[in-house]
């Protein structure tokens, strides 16, 4: 099914609620264009593995959609795609402030999907203090319980796993102690920038062309992918399993199965996030604080590899909001109308 149809399909359904995005949001019918030369479609793709992960479920009305809308659209999409157990990480503090945040996190468990411990409140560890980190990993853990099944994953807010030694160190064990793996990700990105700069649009009244919108979100999410891929084969020799960051947000909504659909064109073959977590490297423990770029990223500097060159140049708020004026996508700063 295109997203064309699909959206119709969803403007259509009296049963979902969709805020008012028409005004936004151009919609437009293009014939799709092939994303490999002739040449490079014949020369054979690596076989690599990646899951998705979706973090602080559950997310509130955003500026496209509704939660309760979001919700549906995003299981739909992962359903064409043919994703199965990706993983939720829910920020169990908002199930209660959001318009039906406890049946949307039911509705992922039933399509499939694995839940995940995100904390209750989602502190930093590196302004916390470890007793009071795990107080909140705890009630989450409680509130969690309501759902049933086996929920052993969990993952640091921010991806901080402590500032010094010394906390990293206890909470590691404070986790263990209470039976959560530490489900780290393999690949970073700012994708909840680029959910920012919609917003920011939309509240300005300027229209967003849906192709260009979803060219540049699979761009960019697809350019962290490869990016990190490439450190892994440089630390490791090899492409691990590999997990993806995303966040339960209007453009994951909109956009997650054409993003799966490039990835596959480039032999990425889309895996569980429990398969994920059976790649050797869960196993491992970077000798480093550097843990905010991912595992991948954390082995890479445990073997000396400097800082500066394990952050993508799109994790940076003024690159991609360069990016968006230059799609048209936001008005660039001297333009007619701009402030």
């Amino acid at each position: 099914m295109s997203l064309l149809i699909a959206f119709r399909r969803y403007f259509a359904s009296p049963s979902l609620v969709i805020r008012p995005i028409a005004a936004a949001l151009v919609v437009f019918s293009t014939t799709p264009q092939p994303l490999l030369s002739k040449d490079a479609a014949e020369t054979p793709l690596p076989q690599r593995e990646i899951a998705l992960s979706f973090d602080d479920a559950p997310r509130g009305d955003g500026q496209l959609l509704d939660g309760r809308t979001r919700t549906v659209m995003l299981i739909q999409a992962l359903e064409r795609a043919g994703v199965e157990g990706a993983g939720f990480f829910v920020l169990t503090g908002q199930i209660a402030e959001t318009d039906g945040g406890s049946e949307r996190i039911a509705a992922y468990q039933a399509a499939g999907h694995v839940l995940a411990n995100h904390t209750h409140t989602h502190p930093s560890l590196n302004r916390t203090e470890t007793d009071a980190f795990l107080a909140d990993v705890d009630l989450a853990a409680e509130v969690l319980s309501e759902f049933g099944g086996s929920i052993d994953l969990f993952r640091f807010p921010y991806l901080r796993e402590g500032d010094t030694t010394e906390k990293h160190a206890a909470v590691r064990e404070g986790l263990a102690d209470r039976g959560l793996r530490n489900a780290y990700v393999t690949v970073d990105n700012y994708d909840w920038y680029l959910q920012a700069l919609v917003d920011e649009a939309v509240s300005a009244g300027h229209p967003l062309d849906r192709a260009a919108l979803g060219q540049l979100y699979v761009d960019v999410i697809v350019d962290a992918v490869e990016f990190y891929d490439a450190v892994a084969k440089r630390a490791l020799g090899r492409s691990p399993r590999h997990i993806l960051l995303l966040h339960e947000n209007d453009l994951a909504a909109l956009f997650v199965d054409d993003l799966v659909i490039r990835l596959r064109e480039l032999g990425w073959t889309i895996i569980s996030v429990d398969d994920a977590y059976e790649d050797d490297i869960a196993n491992q423990q970077p000798d480093t604080l550097f843990h905010n770029q991912g595992r991948v990223a954390a082995l890479a500097h445990a073997a000396g590899v400097q800082p500066k060159e394990l952050i993508n140049v799109a994790e940076d708020e003024s690159y991609l909001r360069a990016l968006f004026e230059d799609h048209g996508l936001l008005p660039k700063p001297d333009s007619p109308g701009s402030d």
